[in-house]
């Protein structure tokens, strides 16, 4: 079980806005709680595996314990892993893709690029920024709250960085009422302010559009851009 919950977390980004050392320590330590308290109680997974596994395979259980080493078994865990989490990759885009395809032809700005910002800013979802109550702040992409803006706002701890280096500080985020909204005002973020022209510019070249948000100043983190493209090729990638 704690395998299964360690690559589940490996296989999402680790760059959220309120990602830190220190949550990444506290999570692991859930984790691991969590999963004593799983594997105690006993879910019946094991039994699940072998079925699945020896009907993949072609075999039957009795044949799949007497053939399998523990490495082997191990190596199938993780591919069971890896299956469970482009599931949640591909629940994550398939829920949010009319929401980015809508505010795409009010925009221009290209629904791809805006599912991958959502998907990276988020951890596919995973580490969505939170009310002070638990809730939803709908906030997929990071977008801070100006002076300009009238809406709802928490604030939380994120990383920015300073000449390349990376310094936590607490920052004001913009709360919405849905994720339609979310996307919306930041469609409208990238078409209504001037720097984000060249982004507009790209059309659906989703690489330089990615290259074009980070010169305008959209991320401090160096890197940004090609965290970015990663992630749109894996969602290209879930067909």
């Amino acid at each position: 079980m704690n395998m299964m919950l360690k690559s589940m977390r490996e296989a999402t980004p680790q760059d959220g806005v309120f990602d830190s050392e220190q949550t990444r320590m506290f999570t692991g330590m859930l984790d691991q709680q969590l999963a004593q308290s799983v594997a105690s109680r006993g879910v019946g997974l094991a039994d699940l595996m072998v079925k699945q596994l020896g009907g993949a395979f072609g075999y039957g259980a009795a044949g799949l314990q007497q053939q399998s080493s523990p490495a082997t078994q191990i190596n199938r865990t993780s591919a069971l892993t890896s299956a469970y989490s482009e599931n949640m990759q591909r629940d994550f885009v398939r829920r949010l893709t009319p929401d980015a395809v809508h505010a795409s032809r009010e925009t221009g700005v290209p629904a791809s690029l805006m599912l991958g910002q959502a998907a990276l800013e988020s951890g596919w979802g995973q580490r969505e920024i939170l009310m002070p109550d638990g809730s939803s702040s709908y906030n997929l992409f990071g977008v801070k709250a100006g002076d300009n803006w009238g809406g709802k706002v928490v604030e939380v701890t994120t990383t920015e960085y300073r000449s390349g280096v990376p310094c936590k500080q607490v920052e004001k985020f913009r709360a919405y009422g849905s994720y339609a909204e979310a996307f919306s005002d930041y469609a409208s973020l990238l078409r209504d302010n001037p720097r984000y022209a060249r982004v507009l510019q790209a059309g659906q070249a989703s690489p330089e559009a990615a290259y074009a948000l980070q010169r305008a100043g959209y991320a401090t983190d160096p890197g940004y851009a090609d965290k970015l493209i990663r992630v749109m090729r894996a969602i290209n990638a879930l067909g």
